[in-house]
């Protein structure tokens, strides 16, 4: 396993109570792991959506 390092991170109520339900229900073993995935994934949405805006622009443009 990569060696993780330890952030700190203020999220409301709200959030919390639905990750405690989600970790209840056995959909993820623990809260780390369901903010894990969501980050995981924002990133893999955001870095797609770059990449596909620079192959988009004409090269030209890029020059």
């Amino acid at each position: 396993m990569t060696k993780m390092k330890i952030i700190s991170v203020q999220l409301p109520p709200g959030l919390i109570k639905a990750m405690d339900q989600l970790v209840k229900q056995g959909v993820y073993p623990n809260r780390s792991e369901i903010i894990r995935t969501a980050i995981r994934e924002l990133l893999k949405k955001e870095l797609y959506q770059l990449e596909t805006e620079e192959r988009s622009t004409p090269e030209y443009i890029m020059k």
